[in-house]
């Protein structure tokens, strides 16, 4: 039993070495020392494998029927009972033999055998488990220490020494690393390569700016905060849709933070990439208003059959609505689903009125109330059909229709 002891010491190496769980090892144990068997001994010999998890024993035993001399058709499973009785004298025919195999039975080069195809079972029962791990952490952050760094790609190691790969493709255009360094991104696939499991991570997926929320803003991660959308130009400038179902709470400012605290530490994360947090409406015009900040429009058409929008404003906000390379403008028509076009308006229209203008006529309260919505002039009010300003004011009806009357009658409109 020492050599067996030995061995299964030898074997359980590989545990600490693989960071397989000793059940698993005993099971892939058991299992191969079976196979072998079956190869040695026919697929009928009767052998039970004794794996003792605690105390790391093997034991193999060995059952064969006892028959008469002259009735043995199969020595793998049957023994004769002349030669049962010289191991127990008082053997009877019908009974069972038990033996135990011991290591010295087994030749040198099957021996070299198990051991080679127990470290090709650990291997592949280890890449099983990897694979399975992070196919199920598709979506979620990780954070990892940065080993390798290539032209074309980072070789990123997890805490449990598993190697992550983030490719160029997936990197921000201003991430610069050296081997040592933390890197934080998130899972984006899972495949299979030559057998082996690669796990691909990203710092320019939509997702690592949502999961990066996530961790930042309370309001988000306990789902008070909904984030439907984000679109990216990564490195460059973002924009995320946000909803809440709660009137105590004001979306855009929980996720920009006093002072910009908690937007920031995000921005950092992400080169300084310029996040532009939006309140969602299903008003399109708004939407698209909205999404084209900081530029601001004096009119909008909107095709809804062919999802167009074109989009009015003074010569003065035209570059802005566009931003630094079409950044701004391509991600506002990502973000609203609509092909938008921006055209000068050179004709002289009536200016618009800041809400304050009406504090003679309104308590201030109402008045910011309003600019809680995103409705700080007399044109944003009139953007919104009466039922959407009576949902997202939750102000009385009759003080929504008479802030609405005030303002159509100032802008001599019917």
């Amino acid at each position: 039993m020492a050599d067996n002891s030995n061995l299964i010491e030898t074997f359980a190496e590989f545990k600490e070495f693989k960071s397989i769980e000793r059940e698993n090892l005993m099971r892939i144990l058991e299992d191969v020392f079976r196979t072998t068997l079956v190869k040695k001994y026919g697929p009928n010999a009767n052998f039970e494998v004794i794996v003792n998890v605690d105390r790391g024993e093997l034991e193999i035993q060995r059952y064969r029927e006892i028959v008469e001399d002259d009735e043995v058709t199969n020595e793998y499973t049957q023994i004769a009972l002349s030669e049962a009785i010289k191991i127990e004298p008082d053997f009877e025919v019908g009974e069972e033999v038990v033996e135990n195999i011991k290591l010295t039975d087994f030749a040198r080069r099957e021996i070299l055998t198990l051991r080679q195809t127990l470290v090709t079972r650990i291997m592949d029962h280890e890449k099983d488990q990897i694979y399975q791990k992070y196919e199920k952490r598709i979506g979620d952050l990780i954070s990892g220490e940065v080993s390798q760094v290539w032209r074309k790609e980072i070789l990123v190691v997890d805490e449990d020494g598993v190697e992550l790969v983030l490719p160029k493709t997936e990197q921000i255009a201003s991430d610069r690393y050296k081997k040592g360094d933390t890197l934080l991104a998130v899972v984006i696939k899972v495949e299979v390569k030559g057998s082996s499991p690669v796990i691909l991570i990203s710092r320019t997926s939509p997702v690592f700016l949502e999961k990066l929320m996530e961790t930042e803003i309370p309001e988000v991660y306990d789902g008070l905060i909904t984030i439907k959308d984000v679109v990216r130009s990564p490195g460059e400038r973002a924009k995320v849709l946000v909803e809440t179902f709660d009137d105590r709470i004001d979306p855009v400012g929980a996720c920009v933070g006093m002072k910009g605290s908690r937007i920031h530490s995000i921005t950092r994360e992400l080169r300084n990439e310029n996040i532009d947090v939006i309140n969602y409406t299903s008003n399109i015009s708004l939407l698209i208003t909205r999404a084209l900040s900081p530029a601001k429009i004096t009119s909008i058409e909107i095709d809804e059959e062919n999802k167009t929008a074109s989009v009015y404003m003074k010569p003065d906000q035209v570059s802005l609505a566009i931003g630094k390379g079409g950044s701004n403008i391509k991600l506002a028509s990502k973000l609203s689903h609509y092909e938008i076009d921006v055209f000068r308006d050179d004709i002289v229209e009536e200016e618009d009125v800041d809400l304050n203008e009406f504090s003679d006529e309104f308590d201030q309260w109402v008045i910011d109330t309003f600019k809680r919505i995103g409705c700080d002039t007399a044109k944003s009010v009139l953007q919104l059909t009466r039922k959407e300003l009576i949902q997202r004011t939750d102000l009385e009806e009759e003080t929504v229709d008479s802030v609405i009357a005030s303002i159509k009658k100032e802008l001599e409109v019917e």
